[in-house]
């Protein structure tokens, strides 16, 4: 401990101005448990840039209402694989082909749930705040420090104990980081607000932006606010407003004429005054020629707004803070380019260059913290194709999906935002269409052409005299499945017509459908069968929870397992689809 305190000492006395600094890093590094101090003033960003400066409050209020406007939705993770090729393709730019393509890798990694308890939660976050208002919260205090922190409640006995019930903005102005040295970087956190308030760090998700400043004393912790970038913009913006107030405010006169042959009494002076007043003002003398028999001068008093250059660091400010939110001046009413062509680029610009990236951000997060609470499979994923300036025109996409005939049905309806058809299995077959040969002419034998019997003929179709020896044959579907498969379904969708939605929440809208079809003995396409299958994974829930003993209709986990048939119904698509793939 003697050397520590040596090295403290010899810090302090080498070099005195520099103490509380080299003092700070070597708590920070060898000692911990102290706060660190945030060195970013995001007081200043937020008085004098969001509550002050026009242009910053509008360009906040931009990002913040385009992005409040996208929807998330939940879902299980189904295979990891195209879950990770889905994150990479759609963690780009949000092209619109591109957008396509991970709509269809999203379509075999998960599957959307309902009505879960992070849906609640996420509609309304906490009593005072609903969804829209609370991650437009949470983007502003990101966008004006570099800093997001979402502080989670929930019970700390019962069965919802490590799950949040409540989830809240904290001011990043207030926020403090505790460390606890290099091996514990993030401690707690401390909230200076009426009092001091303590917060474990594994209750608190920081959002960060990057801060590439390592001073050893813990500042990196601390995201780097876009303003400190952009400080001396957002001051030229500020100084060029209050100096054009001023100037109007201030005005004197335009300047003082004078004779040069003697001078005037203060009566000569009035009348020279009164006479130029009344000879060559008013917009219909606008232009007028002055004559006078005697010599006079002027001196030019103050300088005009356009002598002063207010109106170009004005806007030159403004492109500057523009563009360190990547927003497109255009949206901003800047009139020199506001065509309509340009302004629904700018709006899509908007999108791929700020909303999307933050919520990218926000989403990955969410994920890391907050979902995996309710399930290891579970996450959040934000929808970016409802934004109609990243969607082409319809005619447009409509044509392009009627050419890919190596699509399915359904996969259009994906790509196309539609859900997933469950109630026609036939959706899922591919359509080829009649006039494609196959490279290789096996199955087909050209017959030898005949003569045209007459001149009608001639009108017929040229290649109808080739047969076709084996014809397409579409893919089988199975109905053979155990009657207690359709037992069990029918149960599940008995219970909820007894007992009403409110009391049956468990399974999703494709469990019911699935339900519906077992129930009626409906035939299962092989793809149906496959999924079926795969729900094997949920099997812990083939029995009644304890809790439930008496009311098992709300055991959710127990009614989506029996919409797909329950044990047997699962067993008996295992033993089908292996069947199948090994014929």
């Amino acid at each position: 401990m003697a050397s520590l305190i040596d090295r403290i000492r010899s810090i302090i006395s080498t070099k005195s101005q520099n103490t509380n600094e080299q003092y700070n890093r070597a708590i920070y590094n060898w000692l911990g448990n102290t706060i660190v101090w945030n060195t970013e003033n995001d007081e200043t960003y937020i008085n004098d840039g969001y509550r002050k400066n026009a242009t910053i409050y509008s360009i906040i209020n931009l990002i913040t209402k385009a992005a409040s406007t996208i929807p998330y939705h939940i879902y299980e993770k189904v295979n990891d694989n195209n879950y990770k090729r889905y994150k990479a393709m759609a963690s780009g730019i949000a092209d619109p082909n591109v957008m396509y393509k991970a709509n269809m890798l999203k379509k075999h990694a998960l599957v959307e749930l309902e009505h879960t308890e992070l849906h609640k939660l996420l509609e309304r976050p906490n009593p005072a705040q609903s969804y829209a208002t609370w991650i437009s919260e949470l983007i502003a205090f990101g966008k004006l420090t570099g800093n997001r922190y979402i502080y989670g409640i929930g019970p700390e006995t019962g069965e919802n104990v490590n799950k949040y019930t409540e989830l809240y903005v904290m001011p990043s102005q207030i926020i403090e980081i505790n460390s606890g040295g290099i091996m514990k970087p993030i401690e707690s956190y401390t909230i200076e607000y009426n009092g001091t308030y303590h917060i474990p760090a594994e209750q608190m998700c920081h959002i960060k932006d990057f801060n590439p400043y390592y001073d050893g004393t813990g500042s990196h912790l601390y995201g780097q606010s876009p303003l400190k970038a952009g400080l001396r913009s957002m001051t030229t913006n500020n100084e060029a407003t209050e100096s054009g107030v001023k100037f109007l405010q201030n005005q004197t006169a335009r300047g003082i004429l004078m004779s040069d042959e003697g001078d005037l009494n203060e009566v000569q002076a009035q009348q020279l005054k009164d006479k130029f007043r009344k000879d060559h003002q008013g917009s219909k003398k606008a232009g007028d020629i002055i004559i006078t028999p005697k010599k006079l001068s002027w001196v030019n008093f103050g300088l005009n707004a356009s002598d002063m250059s207010l109106i170009e660091q004005y806007n030159a400010s403004i492109k500057d803070l523009c563009n360190i939110y990547n927003v497109p001046v255009t949206l901003l009413n800047n009139t020199e380019s506001s065509t309509y062509n340009n302004v629904k680029e700018a709006k899509k610009a908007l999108y791929q260059n700020c909303v999307i990236p933050e919520l990218l951000k926000i989403q990955d997060e969410l994920n890391r913290w907050l979902a995996p609470m309710y399930g290891d499979k579970i996450c959040i994923e934000f929808d970016f194709s409802v934004i109609p300036e990243l969607q082409e025109e319809t005619e447009k996409i409509v044509d392009q999906m009627s050419k890919a005939w190596w699509l399915t049905p359904n996969e259009k309806r994906a790509a196309m935002s539609y859900a997933h058809d469950e109630d026609n299995p036939i959706l899922d077959e591919y359509y080829i269409p009649a006039n494609l040969i196959p490279a290789s002419g096996s199955d087909i034998d050209f017959a030898d052409p005949q003569p045209l019997a007459d001149e009608d003929s001639k009108k017929k179709n040229p290649i109808s005299n080739i047969e076709v020896k084996d014809s397409i044959e579409l893919k089988a579907s199975y109905n053979d499945y155990p009657q207690s498969a359709s037992n069990n379904a029918k149960r599940m969708i008995d219970w909820r017509e007894k007992y009403g939605r409110d009391e049956v929440r468990g399974g999703t809208s494709v469990g019911w459908q699935r339900a519906s079809s077992l129930s009626k003995r409906e035939s299962l396409s092989e793809s149906t069968v496959a999924r079926m299958a795969q729900f094997n994974r949920h099997r812990e829930n083939a029995t009644i929870d304890p809790k439930f003993k008496d009311t098992p209709w709300k055991d959710n986990g127990y009614v989506a397992w029996n919409l797909w048939g329950g044990t047997s119904g699962v067993n008996w698509a295992i033993k089908k689809i292996k069947q199948i793939r090994d014929e």
